[in-house]
């Protein structure tokens, strides 16, 4: 008898997709890719200040996961308000787990700083001093430091019946010191809480005529540690610990029944600093009676303690990669390539072709001077764009304000709601106001996310419309930082379907067919649905099918439940995914057909493509949105094609084919959602799939 084969198995006991056997918990997913991100600072391939960096990125981003991932969980467990996963793991038991493997990878934090960081810095001269360390000189300039520097804005709050316990603002620096003795009112108190004002630097740099060190530095924790009985004179210090608290960040406006989603969203930014708390990190010798009281005061439990062996904020100390100047101990500098061609008349350049670029490989300057050009054109007649995030002293910004002040017609859709962006988008909102501009909000109930700009230009008798679509936001920092594409063009087809998507942002009506572009919430994931389909009766036919799909995440279940039953019908696919994946890979019968790759480098990866073999004709699509629920379900998102052939391929090989190609900084996820590096075999090239497009570029 022959053995049967997955695929028959798979046709005489059909699988039920739905199992939770087959999901991932995206919190734990999520968990996984800031382990990958702290594993690049013990990457003996990546220079010193870098390794620092790395950790305090991971320090960030975990920050923000207890903001509003954490926050929000319990917040559902408090209120019993359960929301579906296709895991159905039990939302108990996944706080559990989550608090559980945050804290091994916290410990993994600080040992790494402690072990393999700190020490490597030293070895080259970049030293954070400890206070037990410290010299006769370097305490004297410490205490004189600490006396017209740090006293003098100190405010200590005594916890006593007519001292409450003080708001402790959200991630601040505070310490709590325990007492022994009697004031100048003859008052007894056991504990005492000195809140560390903001404006004080986290990380001070010590004189080099005090150490003779370059690039010495000392932590204000330290200092006010060392000194805090002079805040408290005649009292017996008994003990004084650092700890931090971390609150529910999330803002929670009801659109539907405001009026003014502005003001709304004002009112809502001062309470994100007092919400719930739902992390509390303390010092790791910080006495339990001490952590108990802190844990009364904030309503936390055991597992919502975090003991650190060091500084409770590390993304502070990411001041010291902007204050050292070691170009050794930093990634090569590179200038973005700019191509000659794209130097001159924008619209003429434009009339004559797609452009792509691919950054930050590739300067973000053409898109700023597309809209500089076109704010000073005196043909142009009307700029559109969507706002998500811009950063501070945008170009973007300033053109359009431009634009608006010399009678230009000026919208500017402002999503308001950008996570920890909404106090500078109602900022620039206001700016653009007040210069004349047609500001507009999105749609209540759906994020607008798309990224998109439309030029209307007077040639002649006739209106030409130009257009910027791209992946990535439009802001000129993450452009240096962040891997995506833009694409500029003056395509009728493409340019018409801007023109529709912005008018049913700005206006009201139903959504009109779109020529080439596909949207969220409207046709997007119907669309991937129907080329998955299609790979599939490929497949079924005997023919080549394939599929590559670059994205931040996948989550979606509807999404992996089609992309399992392409994998199920014998079509090759490729996941190239930074963040989370809930799908899990190379299950016989479900997902044998299908790999997960995760890209971790000096670039963090956010370009979203989406390619189909479809027959030979490789249809390639770049995109704004994930594949996540609420980018296929609850944003404004575009999807945009790469008509011409030579960008397509261009797409294809640098956006795809270099991440597949390349072992060096990939992971590959295994079936129980664990991820492990990907082995090189000989043959393999050398340089990660970033260093190698850096290289080509800068060759160029």
């Amino acid at each position: 008898m022959s053995k049967t084969t997955a695929a028959e198995t798979l046709e005489l006991r059909p699988v039920d997709l739905d199992d939770p056997k087959y999901y991932i918990h995206r919190e734990l997913s999520l968990l996984s890719f800031f382990k990958r991100v702290l594993a690049m600072s013990g990457d003996p391939n990546v220079p010193a200040l870098e390794k620092l960096r790395f950790l305090t990125i991971c320090s960030q981003i975990t920050d923000e996961f207890f903001e509003i991932r954490v926050a929000g969980l319990k917040q559902r467990i408090k209120l019993d308000l359960a929301r579906p996963r296709p895991d159905r793991l039990g939302q108990v038991e996944a706080l559990h787990r989550i608090n559980e493997t945050v804290n091994k990878m916290v410990k993994e934090q600080y040992r790494t700083l402690n072990d393999t960081v700190l020490p490597l810095l030293e070895t080259h001269e970049v030293k954070i001093l400890k206070r037990d360390d410290w010299s006769k000189k370097t305490r004297k300039w410490a205490r004189d430091h600490f006396e017209e520097q740090v006293a003098p804005v100190l405010t200590p709050v005594g916890l006593d019946p007519a001292h409450p316990f003080p708001r402790v603002l959200n991630k601040s620096l505070n310490m709590i010191v325990s007492l022994e003795g009697k004031d100048a009112f003859g008052r007894s108190c056991d504990h005492s809480v000195v809140p560390v004002p903001r404006c004080l630097p986290r990380l001070i740099k010590v004189p080099k005529k005090i150490t003779g060190g370059e690039h010495d530095f000392v932590l204000l924790s330290s200092v006010i540690h060392a000194f805090v009985d002079q805040v408290f004179p005649g009292m017996k210090i008994k003990g004084c610990h650092q700890f931090r608290v971390t609150r529910n960040a999330d803002l929670w406006v009801e659109e539907e029944e405001v009026e003014d989603l502005l003001s709304a969203l004002k009112g809502e930014l001062f309470s994100r600093r007092y919400g719930d708390a739902v992390r509390l990190e303390v010092a790791s010798n910080c006495p339990k009676k001490d952590v108990q009281l802190l844990q009364a005061q904030f309503d936390l439990t055991d597992e919502d303690v975090y003991r650190v062996d060091g500084p409770v904020n590390l993304h502070r100390l990411d001041r010291i990669y902007a204050l050292v100047d070691r170009p050794d101990l930093k990634f090569p500098v590179f200038v973005a390539d700019l191509p000659v061609e794209l130097v001159g008349d924008s619209f003429e350049r434009l009339s004559r072709g797609d452009v792509l670029l691919h950054h930050p490989y590739q300067s973000f300057a053409p898109v700023v001077e597309l809209v500089r050009q076109a704010a000073e054109d005196p043909h142009v007649l009307a700029i559109k764009q969507t706002v998500y995030r811009t950063g501070a002293n945008s170009p973007f910004v300033e053109a359009l304000v431009k634009a608006a002040r010399s009678g230009k017609e000026v919208t500017a859709v402002v999503e308001l709601r950008a996570r920890f962006d909404e106090a500078a988008n109602i900022d620039l909102a206001t700016q653009l106001q007040d210069a004349g501009a047609n500001v507009v909000y999105g749609v209540v109930g759906f994020k607008t996310h798309a990224k998109m700009l439309l030029i209307v230009r007077r040639e002649g008798n006739k209106l030409k419309r130009y257009a910027h679509l791209g992946t990535g936001n439009y802001h000129v920092g993450t452009a240096r930082a962040y891997t995506d594409f833009s694409l500029m063009t003056a395509r009728e087809e493409i340019t018409h379907d801007v023109h529709q998507i912005f008018m049913q942002l700005t206006g009201l009506g139903r959504a009109q067919a779109l020529k080439r572009l596909k949207q969220s919430p409207f046709t997007l994931a119907s669309w991937l649905i129907e080329r998955l389909e299609f790979e599939m009766a490929e497949a079924k036919a005997g023919r080549k099918a394939s599929v590559i799909m670059k994205a931040n995440s996948v989550s979606d279940p509807e999404m992996i439940r089609a992309l399992y039953r392409a994998s199920q019908s014998g079509v090759k696919i490729e996941l190239i995914v930074r963040g989370i994946c809930c799908l899990r890979p190379g299950i016989p019968g479900v997902s044998e057909n299908i790999n997960v790759r995760s890209v971790v480098g000096r670039f963090l990866e956010h370009s979203r493509i989406y390619y189909f073999y479809a027959g030979g004709a490789k249809e390639v699509y770049c995109a704004s949105a994930d594949l996540m629920v609420r980018n296929l379900h609850r944003r404004v998102e575009a999807c945009f094609p790469l008509v011409d052939p030579d960008l397509k391929d261009r797409v294809i090989e640098e956006g795809l084919k270099s991440y597949l190609d390349s072992p060096n900084g990939a992971w590959s996820l295994n079936t129980d959602g664990t991820y492990e590096r990907v082995a090189p075999v000989d043959g393999d090239p050398v340089e990660s799939a970033q260093e190698a497009i850096l290289t080509k570029w800068s060759e160029i």
